[in-house]
């Protein structure tokens, strides 16, 4: 019974130690919060945090790893992609399947900002363990649009990459010029109507 109680009360504290480190990463990234700050927060002891991460960066790959095992692909969009009438209705249902799956952590986006710039090639087995499967599932719903013509791109998967890209510079672009194009279909309506030109330019 005591042991029981004993590893509730450590899986709590963990969970505290891995929810807060993801909120302290997300507002100042890797090198700005630190591990007393973090404990602080959780209300344990630093050393506690070393009982369950070696190192500070051992710590941060938890919190990346655990912000990605909850992306889920939404089944009703999927649908919605599945039965798009138009390439270009399919590449804004893709945009629209991005976002919502990205946005489903607070945390994800700032985190995958930080990391880009501060670790780098260590979270690239996370990424890939997460992110590839999302990347190949919606490219099987892209490749009959490009095999058509009705989209121009090299593969599916490059142009998932660069949805995804845009994505990834929706937040910085709002906090700088105060325009959220995430809520809007616009920006995907334009990017679609350009591949159509260049389709039209190409013929």
């Amino acid at each position: 019974m005591m042991t029981a109680r004993n590893g509730s009360v450590r899986a709590s504290a963990q969970e505290r130690i891995l929810a807060t480190a993801a909120s302290l990463f997300a507002q100042f990234g890797y090198e700005g919060a630190s591990t007393r700050e973090i404990a602080a927060e959780a209300g344990v002891n630093e050393v506690t945090i070393y009982r369950h991460y070696a190192r500070k960066r051992d710590l941060y790959l938890a919190v990346v790893g655990a912000e990605l095992s909850r992306i889920q692909l939404r089944g009703e969009l999927l649908s919605k992609l599945a039965e798009a009438p138009t390439g270009r209705d399919a590449l804004i249902c893709t945009f629209d399947l991005l976002v919502s799956t990205l946005q489903q952590s607070p945390h994800l986006l700032r985190l995958l900002h930080f990391s880009t710039l501060e670790l780098n090639q260590d979270l690239d087995p996370l990424f890939k363990k997460h992110l590839v499967e999302l990347v190949e599932v919606v490219a099987r719903y892209l490749n009959p649009w490009i095999e058509k013509g009705e989209l121009q791109s090299p593969d599916a998967r490059s142009l998932i990459l660069t949805l995804v890209a845009i994505v990834l510079s929706c937040d910085p672009l709002k906090r700088i010029f105060g325009v959220d194009i995430v809520q809007s279909t616009g920006l995907l309506a334009l990017f679609s109507d350009l591949n159509a030109v260049r389709q039209v330019a190409l013929s």
